[in-house]
């Protein structure tokens, strides 16, 4: 009996061990303020820097004979930026209900506002007010954006209140999310999360991003791209140049976002993400170095050293950043956010009290002298792929206007029409502009299979006309039903985009 008493109190000991052994990292409240600020900031300078070059370069590095420009004012229209509205209005929703705030409230926040968007983004908004809810509205079946850029570039939020807590990030990552994006989308904006969330507890952007990385599935093309591109730097210690055309060999497939196959357009979260990495590693801490290699990579070439200036401004906090770059905060940090009723001001305390909540929450301790977070192993989120036994094999041009019905056969087992609808030269009222609808069925292989609502007005069209996946590989007949003609609008159909089954399916 003694003897377990005394078993008994080695293990009462040993576990009491474990529990004071916790680990913790340790933040000033004004460390933690200064890099959330440093974090918002940063992303305001790098979307402003890069503005004039979004996509004006596609597959194409900026020449170093390319100056690019800086002006106080240049500050000014970040305010009315999609990657920076957008997080704002999760920010908000986080305000009004709460952190633990369901799926349904951020969705709603996106689709019902007056603000514009694009891609993933878009897709999502108009699959939600048409009956698709979140996730599902993200899911890329339901949106063929679902691997592009979208939820990358509004991540920051979720790490910006989740300081040295990467699992939070994820968890809010998985929730906000899959609102508008699916695999390579997702990941791209868990691993920007947990970048963010390690820069408030490290100063080596090597660290953060190699130890961010393990949020994402090794086994998923995202993962293998990021590694690749870390691999590629510490061969080519010296030349970032190197590092992008290795890149463009072997990660410029896009696949999925209908306005990215069979063009230099790529707005792929994942060669994107190796973009911003690339600018990171080679940037080495310095501000202004991994702003201009980040720009200088194109394609999305204001969002992504938006990505990078937010993270490295995280690592360095507000006052290390360099003083050319913020002389027009004054200007603009009072002003509410474009579509938003949150200034930049309002984002910092607003960050800085979830953060406080947030680390309350996962176990910190929190006293008027100091702030401690629970040192954790990062969780590796789960597996998922787009886009799978898919591959585009034709994009074929129609050129016609809908005015009854359009007919096509193809071979293969997915397809996507792109087109728009738009109002006739003329004047319109604004109820012509705002009411319009088309309507149209889609029928396959002569079985209807679903009634296709097209808004002319442009804040909640429809991205693309019509698409099915995971269709059987075969021939197959498409046709398009236009149920009502209009006076005032008309139905574009631009080309057509053909898939077939891999090889390995």
């Amino acid at each position: 009996m003694k003897l377990i008493h005394i078993l008994i109190s080695i293990i009462s000991f040993s576990i009491s061990l474990k529990v004071n052994a916790q680990e913790f990292y340790s933040l000033k409240h004004t460390e933690l303020q200064n890099k959330i600020k440093g974090g918002w900031a940063g992303q305001m300078i790098g979307v402003s820097f890069g503005n004039l070059f979004e996509f004006r370069y596609q597959g194409s590095l900026i020449n170093d004979y390319q100056n690019l420009p800086w002006e106080d004012g240049y500050l000014v229209p970040s305010l009315n930026q999609d990657d920076l509205y957008l997080d704002i209005s999760f920010i908000e929703t986080i305000e009004k209900e709460g952190i633990n705030a369901p799926i349904s409230s951020f969705s709603n926040a996106m689709a019902h506002a007056g603000y514009y968007l694009w891609h993933a983004n878009q897709a999502a908004r108009y699959n939600i007010l048409n009956g698709i809810s979140a996730p599902q509205s993200g899911y890329w079946v339901n949106n063929p954006h679902a691997d592009c850029i979208d939820y990358q570039i509004e991540s920051d939020f979720a790490g910006l209140i989740s300081p040295g807590m990467p699992n939070i990030a994820s968890e809010i990552s998985d929730k906000v999310g899959h609102i508008m994006n699916y695999g390579d989308g997702w990941y791209g904006g868990v691993y920007f999360g947990a970048m963010y969330s390690l820069a408030f507890v490290s100063k080596d952007v090597e660290y953060v991003v190699n130890e961010a990385l393990k949020s994402i599935p090794e086994n998923t093309t995202y993962h293998q791209c990021i590694s690749d591109v870390i691999k590629w730097h510490r061969k080519y210690p010296n030349d970032w140049k190197q590092t992008w055309f290795e890149i463009q060999k072997k990660w410029t497939d896009d696949i999925g976002c209908p306005g990215g196959v069979y063009t230099p357009f790529n707005i792929d979260a994942k060669v994107n993400s190796a973009y911003v990495v690339l600018g990171l590693l080679y940037g080495n801490g310095n501000f202004e170095r991994t702003m201009e290699i980040t720009t200088r990579c194109g394609q999305d070439a204001d969002c992504n050293p938006s990505s990078a200036c937010g993270i490295l401004g995280a690592v360095l906090g507000y006052d290390a950043m360099p003083s050319k770059y913020k002389k027009g905060f004054p200007a603009v940090e009072s002003e509410n956010f474009k579509y938003t009723h949150t200034s930049l001001n309002k984002v910092y305390q607003l960050s800085y009290n979830i953060a406080l909540e947030n680390i309350k929450n996962y176990g910190g301790i929190i006293t008027n002298n100091s702030i401690k977070i629970p040192k954790k192993q990062i969780k590796t989120v789960r597996w998922e792929q787009s886009f799978e036994g898919i591959k585009p094999f034709e994009k074929r041009g129609i050129g016609h206007k809908l005015e009854d019905e359009y007919t096509f056969d193809f071979t293969g087992n997915a397809f996507v029409i792109n087109g728009e609808h738009l109002l006739k030269a003329g004047n319109h009222t604004d109820s012509e502009k705002l009411a319009d609808i088309a309507i149209i069925e889609l029928y396959i292989d002569g079985k209807f299979t679903e009634t296709i609502k097209l808004p002319v007005n442009y804040i909640v069209r429809k991205h693309e006309i019509a698409w099915k996946y995971q269709l059987e590989n075969k021939q197959h007949q498409i046709k398009l039903k236009l149920l009502n003609p209009s006076q005032t609008s008309y139905v574009q159909l631009n080309d057509v985009i053909f898939y077939e089954k891999t090889k390995n399916e």
